[in-house]
């Protein structure tokens, strides 16, 4: 008898019967969580981006190397909800999600075994592969209800826009997703240890930055989508779909226009 927690995995990352038929998607799926373990590994690097001259003062803006690849997922985020639908976005998140989980536990095993007194880097290593748990969960919880809201939206809009304007999506999915994350991740990290106007600005400065970082990413968007669209002959409207991320996807209707 399968255990538990294997059933749950299989059931929420288990693949509509529609999306074999897809030559790309398994492709795309693998380089969005490589993408997303990636931008987890380098978030220790702080990027200055900056100075701006505004009004006579001199502003920089400081971003982790985390928030300077994460916006990518939302890119890819938009397209498997634009191009697969969201049975097909939802199905990419929970890989990424279970894999992000993984990645933290074997990482922090590793840093917490023994090392040979010899070797000199431990320290660079802990600083490279660990993350105290308030942190992992608090990205974990972001990624999550972040991602999940991006392709809600995204879904939506493309009903209510009759497939027409993907930039008001690709960019309107991405104001409410990040504001999500960004919301979540800067309070359940640093709430009770730094001050709420620090908090406040954190949450600003880096919000601002990847809504600009997709905005201007929408030409290249624009290409990805039209061309996997073309390539896979395949355009999902989600009218219909059963939105609960929780939702067991072989239940699910799939509606489309060819």
């Amino acid at each position: 008898m399968e255990c538990m927690p294997s059933n749950l995995i299989h059931r929420l990352t288990g693949k509509d019967t529609r999306l074999n038929g897809f030559r790309h998607f398994e492709l795309l799926v693998n380089v969005f969580v490589v993408v997303l373990l990636i931008s987890n590994l380098v978030a220790q690097k702080i990027v200055p981006i900056g100075p701006f001259h505004l009004f006579g003062r001199e502003f920089t803006f400081h971003v982790s190397g985390a928030q300077a690849l994460f916006p990518i997922t939302y890119i890819f985020g938009d397209v498997f909800t634009e191009v697969y639908g969201y049975k097909g976005s939802r199905r990419a998140i929970w890989i990424g999600f279970f894999a992000s989980v993984l990645m933290a536990l074997m990482a922090t095993f590793v840093v917490l075994l023994p090392y040979d007194p010899s070797w000199p880097n431990q320290k660079a290593f802990e600083a490279v592969f660990y993350q105290v748990p308030r942190a992992i969960a608090a990205s974990l919880v972001a990624y999550w209800c972040g991602e999940f809201t991006n392709s809600y939206t995204l879904a939506k809009m493309k009903v209510w826009t009759g497939g027409k304007m993907l930039w008001s999506r690709t960019i309107g999915s991405t104001v409410a997703g990040q504001l999500v994350d960004s919301i979540i991740v800067i309070v359940l990290i640093f709430a009770g240890t730094t001050s709420w106007s620090k908090i406040v600005n954190l949450i600003i400065s880096g919000y601002l930055f990847k809504v600009t970082y997709e905005a201007a990413m929408t030409p290249f968007t624009y290409l990805v989508v039209n061309g996997l669209k073309r390539a896979e002959g395949i355009d999902v409207f989600d009218k219909g779909t059963d939105f609960n991320p929780f939702a067991k996807e072989e239940a699910q209707s799939f509606s489309e226009t060819a």
